[in-house]
């Protein structure tokens, strides 16, 4: 994967960077130590590494514009990071970068029941999120796989999901406002205490912009009042293709579950074990969960039972209880875990419609045989936000290049159907290349351009999401341009 060469300028002023840093910061605040820097070389996808110069530590959002500012006067590029569980590489850093993370940013800054809104500082987990309401009855909706350690930062920059985002939407459906700081310390409140707030929609075009175009610091989210009861039931097939018809024939009846998980034999045998929860050898499975009154949680579940019994499953087993209930989810949210535990292995994210679930399983299986590398599927199945789990062999010589080809067919896959290339990992430097898969040339320039409005200097986020050739050109064009203007 290349990445830009380390500015030498840069490196050589790092002393003089360091000591304007720690006056703005407390001392344990700037790490520059190389063997503490180390810690902060790469996200969850461990295939790239690289230390960052600096690493700065801000604890509020006045911190964070000093640093800010201090970096944009310096030249000095930033790679934003929220918990690092990225699963794109899309808080790698580069050699000559300060890497800002947000992790002492935890706080709860304010409840409103009333108006079902929470605000919290960006570096607070996803889980902690719900825990700070739970008992008022409240919950946030969107909850990754990783909601224990990953950041709303985060969540924000990918546009995050989760198995529950069938119903509840994703993070842009469930975030109301924030704080953000712009490269240059410039402090900008987006957004408010209501859904569609008037004027430019500019907090879509932050949410999901994976730190490209400023550092959110703040966010305003929409809290809701948890459901009376919710149950799922297990639903187990001998054939990945029936199990996606399966899906598109729930979804294709109007019933809404508020999730639908799918897994195939690899992940269930490797969960099974890691586990204990009880599921079904098969070769496909489903989780369904339904929520509402008991009346509703009853009419909801025959209709979807009904409509899996024409599908021939061998197993069909409802939930009678919250621990029942409660181990059904444990496997599927162990699922990551549990391949870990097996093989290295690379986690994809395309979307397709839901009606295609049973062609691109098949297409998957194929080139699995074709590449002669496994694949475990497990993926939020409702709305069509699949995670293939490529599994390889870090340690054997031109697996990684093998799986990193397999990867870049199956997204393609995904695109040629009518989806896209991510549905909640973002690009980062993992797809960056592939988007010339999905967007013209016009498309790029485009997206391109929102970035020269929010960070002129391109500084933030070096060398993610925009193939470098087209990035190479477009600021080429852009610098021509101010001199010539000038």
């Amino acid at each position: 994967m290349e990445m830009p060469r380390p500015d030498a300028g840069i490196m050589a002023r790092k002393a003089q960077l360091v000591a304007r840093l720690q006056d703005v910061l407390p001392g344990n605040a700037v790490i520059h130590d190389p063997r503490e820097t180390r810690a902060y070389e790469c996200d969850a996808l461990t295939a790239y590494k690289c230390p960052p110069m600096l690493v700065v530590l801000p604890a509020s959002t006045e911190e964070v514009s000093a640093v800010l500012r201090i970096c944009h006067e310096e030249g000095v590029p930033v790679v934003p990071r929220g918990s690092g569980t990225s699963l794109a590489g899309g808080a790698l850093p580069t050699a000559d970068c300060v890497l800002l993370g947000v992790a002492r940013m935890n706080r709860v800054l304010e409840v409103d029941y009333p108006n079902r809104i929470i605000r919290v500082q960006s570096g607070r987990t996803n889980l902690s999120v719900s825990d700070a309401v739970a008992e008022d009855g409240f919950f946030y909706a969107p909850d990754p796989s990783s909601q224990l350690a990953c950041a709303i930062a985060g969540n924000i920059a990918m546009n995050s999901g989760g198995a529950h985002c069938l119903k509840y939407g994703v993070t842009t459906n469930n975030l109301m406002g924030v704080t953000l700081v712009l490269m240059d310390g410039e402090v900008v409140e987006i957004g408010g205490t209501h859904l569609d707030a008037g004027g430019l929609d500019l907090l879509g075009v932050i949410c999901g912009s994976e730190g490209q175009l400023g550092v959110v610091t703040e966010a305003t989210l929409r809290i809701l009042p948890r459901p009376e009861g919710a149950r799922p039931v297990l639903i187990g097939f001998d054939d990945n293709a029936v199990a996606g018809a399966c899906v598109s024939d729930i979804i294709r009846a109007g019933v809404l579950p508020v999730a639908i998980e799918f897994m195939d034999r690899p992940c269930i045998e490797a969960t099974e074990a890691f586990a204990h929860v009880g599921y079904p050898m098969c070769e496909a499975l489903l989780i369904v969960e339904v929520e509402g009154s008991e009346q509703e949680i009853d009419h909801q579940l025959a209709l979807i039972t009904e409509i899996a019994r024409r599908h021939d499953p061998v197993e069909l087993r409802e939930s009678r209880s919250a621990s029942e209930s409660e181990k059904i989810w444990l496997g599927r949210k162990s699922a990551f875990g549990a391949m870990g535990q097996i093989n290295d292995y690379m986690c994809l994210d395309g979307t397709i419609p839901v009606s295609s679930l049973p062609e691109v399983l098949r297409r998957i299986g194929e080139m699995s045989r074709h590449y002669g590398l496994k694949v475990g599927n497990v993926f939020h199945a409702g709305d069509g936000n699949m995670h293939p789990l490529i599994l390889f062999d870090a340690n054997k010589p031109g697996d990684l290049e093998i799986c990193e080809e397999f990867g870049a067919e199956i997204l393609k896959l995904c695109v040629e159907m009518g989806g896209c290339l991510t549905g909640e990992h973002g690009i980062g430097v993992e797809k960056r290349e592939l988007m010339r898969t999905q967007y013209g040339v016009d498309d790029l320039a485009a997206q391109m351009a929102v970035k020269d409005v929010f960070d002129p200097a391109w500084l933030l986020n070096p060398a993610k999401v925009f193939p470098l050739a087209e990035s190479r050109r477009h600021r080429g064009s852009a610098e021509a341009a101010a001199q010539a203007h000038a």
